[in-house]
Protein backbone atom coordinates (compact mmCIF):
# COMPACT_ATOMS: atom_id res chain seq x y z
CA UNK A 1 0.00 0.00 0.00
CA UNK A 2 2.63 2.34 0.85
CA UNK A 3 4.22 2.16 -2.99
CA UNK A 4 0.63 2.68 -4.31
CA UNK A 5 0.44 5.95 -2.11
CA UNK A 6 4.21 6.92 -3.11
CA UNK A 7 3.31 6.56 -6.67
CA UNK A 8 -0.13 7.95 -6.59
CA UNK A 9 1.62 11.36 -5.10
CA UNK A 10 4.70 11.54 -7.17
CA UNK A 11 1.79 11.03 -10.13
CA UNK A 12 -0.48 14.00 -8.56
CA UNK A 13 2.81 16.19 -8.84
CA UNK A 14 4.39 14.99 -12.17
CA UNK A 15 0.22 15.79 -13.43
CA UNK A 16 0.46 19.38 -12.15
CA UNK A 17 3.50 19.43 -13.53
CA UNK A 18 3.20 19.24 -16.99
CA UNK A 19 -0.43 20.79 -16.49
CA UNK A 20 1.71 24.02 -15.99
CA UNK A 21 4.17 23.54 -19.29
CA UNK A 22 1.21 22.73 -21.49
CA UNK A 23 -0.44 26.29 -20.32
CA UNK A 24 3.47 27.93 -20.60
CA UNK A 25 3.92 26.27 -23.87
CA UNK A 26 -0.12 27.58 -25.54
CA UNK A 27 1.05 31.45 -23.61
CA UNK A 28 4.04 31.39 -25.16
CA UNK A 29 4.04 29.88 -28.32
CA UNK A 30 -0.21 29.09 -29.19
CA UNK A 31 -1.24 25.74 -30.56
CA UNK A 32 -0.24 25.41 -33.89
CA UNK A 33 2.57 22.94 -33.03
CA UNK A 34 2.45 20.06 -30.07
CA UNK A 35 5.40 22.16 -28.40
CA UNK A 36 4.14 21.06 -24.82
CA UNK A 37 4.08 17.41 -25.47
CA UNK A 38 7.69 17.77 -27.26
CA UNK A 39 8.66 19.79 -24.64
CA UNK A 40 7.60 16.78 -21.71
CA UNK A 41 8.57 13.75 -23.44
CA UNK A 42 12.20 14.95 -24.05
CA UNK A 43 12.47 16.49 -20.71
CA UNK A 44 11.39 13.20 -19.03
CA UNK A 45 13.70 11.37 -21.30
CA UNK A 46 16.26 13.42 -19.44
CA UNK A 47 15.24 13.34 -16.23
CA UNK A 48 14.40 9.55 -16.23
CA UNK A 49 18.26 9.12 -16.97
CA UNK A 50 19.09 11.61 -14.24
CA UNK A 51 16.60 9.96 -12.04
CA UNK A 52 17.23 5.97 -13.07
CA UNK A 53 21.69 7.10 -12.10
CA UNK A 54 20.71 8.80 -9.04
CA UNK A 55 18.51 6.17 -7.19
CA UNK A 56 21.20 3.52 -8.38
CA UNK A 57 24.30 5.44 -7.58
CA UNK A 58 23.03 7.11 -4.67
CA UNK A 59 20.45 5.88 -2.64
CA UNK A 60 21.11 2.47 -3.03
CA UNK A 61 18.55 1.19 -5.79
CA UNK A 62 15.66 2.34 -3.38
CA UNK A 63 12.47 1.35 -4.91
CA UNK A 64 10.35 3.57 -2.64
CA UNK A 65 12.67 6.48 -4.24
CA UNK A 66 12.39 4.45 -7.87
CA UNK A 67 8.32 4.43 -7.42
CA UNK A 68 8.27 7.91 -6.12
CA UNK A 69 9.93 9.64 -8.93
CA UNK A 70 10.58 7.34 -12.06
CA UNK A 71 6.50 5.98 -11.64
CA UNK A 72 5.06 8.60 -10.10
CA UNK A 73 6.33 11.97 -10.86
CA UNK A 74 7.83 11.28 -14.18
CA UNK A 75 5.00 8.46 -15.04
CA UNK A 76 2.30 11.69 -14.18
CA UNK A 77 4.68 14.21 -16.45
CA UNK A 78 4.71 11.68 -19.20
CA UNK A 79 4.82 8.22 -19.88
CA UNK A 80 7.28 8.69 -22.66
CA UNK A 81 9.79 8.90 -20.08
CA UNK A 82 9.27 4.64 -19.25
CA UNK A 83 9.71 3.88 -22.83
CA UNK A 84 13.02 5.40 -23.24
CA UNK A 85 14.29 3.98 -20.21
CA UNK A 86 12.94 0.38 -21.77
CA UNK A 87 14.95 1.30 -24.68
CA UNK A 88 18.26 2.38 -23.49
CA UNK A 89 17.72 -0.90 -21.38
CA UNK A 90 17.42 -2.90 -24.57
CA UNK A 91 20.16 -1.36 -25.96
CA UNK A 92 22.04 -1.67 -23.08
CA UNK A 93 21.80 -5.67 -23.29
CA UNK A 94 23.11 -5.38 -26.43
CA UNK A 95 19.90 -6.13 -28.72
CA UNK A 96 19.57 -3.65 -30.93
CA UNK A 97 17.35 -5.68 -33.35
CA UNK A 98 14.73 -5.83 -30.26
CA UNK A 99 15.10 -1.75 -29.54
CA UNK A 100 14.12 -0.72 -33.15
CA UNK A 101 11.51 -3.41 -33.06
CA UNK A 102 10.61 -1.84 -29.71
CA UNK A 103 10.84 1.37 -31.04
CA UNK A 104 8.58 1.24 -33.95
CA UNK A 105 6.11 -1.10 -32.73
CA UNK A 106 5.75 1.22 -29.66
CA UNK A 107 5.03 4.52 -31.92
CA UNK A 108 3.15 3.03 -34.76
CA UNK A 109 1.01 0.33 -32.58
CA UNK A 110 0.20 3.76 -29.77
CA UNK A 111 -0.70 5.91 -33.20
CA UNK A 112 -2.54 2.91 -34.54
CA UNK A 113 -4.61 2.02 -31.50
CA UNK A 114 -5.27 5.94 -31.05
CA UNK A 115 -7.52 6.11 -34.49
CA UNK A 116 -8.94 2.85 -33.42
CA UNK A 117 -10.18 4.29 -29.73
CA UNK A 118 -11.35 7.59 -31.86
CA UNK A 119 -13.53 5.28 -34.56
CA UNK A 120 -15.18 3.28 -31.82
CA UNK A 121 -15.83 6.74 -29.68
CA UNK A 122 -17.21 8.11 -33.02
CA UNK A 123 -19.62 4.94 -33.15
CA UNK A 124 -20.36 4.44 -29.78
CA UNK A 125 -21.08 8.07 -28.85
CA UNK A 126 -21.91 9.89 -32.31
Amino acid sequence: MRLILLAAAGGAIGSAARFLVNQSSLRAFGSAFPWATLTVNVVGGLLMGLVFELVARRFDNSNELRVFLATGVLGGFTTFSAFTLDVADLHGRGELGLTLLYIGASVALAIAALYVGLAVGRWLFA
